[in-house]
């Protein structure tokens, strides 16, 4: 079975290696790619697949399919530091989600403000990196759109 996963935030797709934090540049937590944001105002997080939401806080989830494939998607770099302030959450842990369904909304230009990267690791949870395919690496990318399949 091969998921699709699709853009969480509008941006920049960029490779996970530049992300300028080791833990998800080195792709400890699992393969994928990141997203630069836009930086026009609030923005919306979208689920990036269906499934259920087993991780929430103001700056990052975890949506876990029904094949067992968890996906992490982490707004922006040390953002746990700003202890929830300037995210809204639009979900609850337990919740059944849809992609495309709005999650947080925040301000990556605001995070920036604050001393921050706003850069949003998008994360396959412990896949290997030879399952990932069709990488978006380096183009714009809109919410909804494909970003990197996932083969089981």
């Amino acid at each position: 079975m091969t998921l699709s996963v699709h853009c969480p935030v509008k941006g920049r797709a960029i490779p996970m290696k530049s992300v300028p934090d080791p833990v998800f540049a080195e792709s400890m937590v699992g393969p994928g790619i990141a997203i630069d944001p836009s930086r026009d105002g609030e923005s919306d997080a979208v689920a990036p697949v269906d499934g259920t939401v087993v991780t929430l806080h103001p700056h990052a989830f975890v949506v876990l399919t029904s094949a067992g494939q968890a996906v992490l998607v982490h707004l922006g770099i040390d953002t746990v530091k700003l202890k929830g302030d300037g995210f809204t959450l639009h979900v609850v842990k337990g919740e059944t989600v849809r992609a495309g369904q709005r999650m947080i909304t925040w301000n990556p230009a605001e995070v920036e403000r604050q001393g921050y990267s706003p850069v949003c690791p998008v994360v396959a949870v412990e896949a290997k990196p030879e399952q990932l395919a069709a990488l978006r690496e380096s183009d714009e990318v809109e919410h909804g759109d494909q970003i990197f399949t996932w083969s089981a």
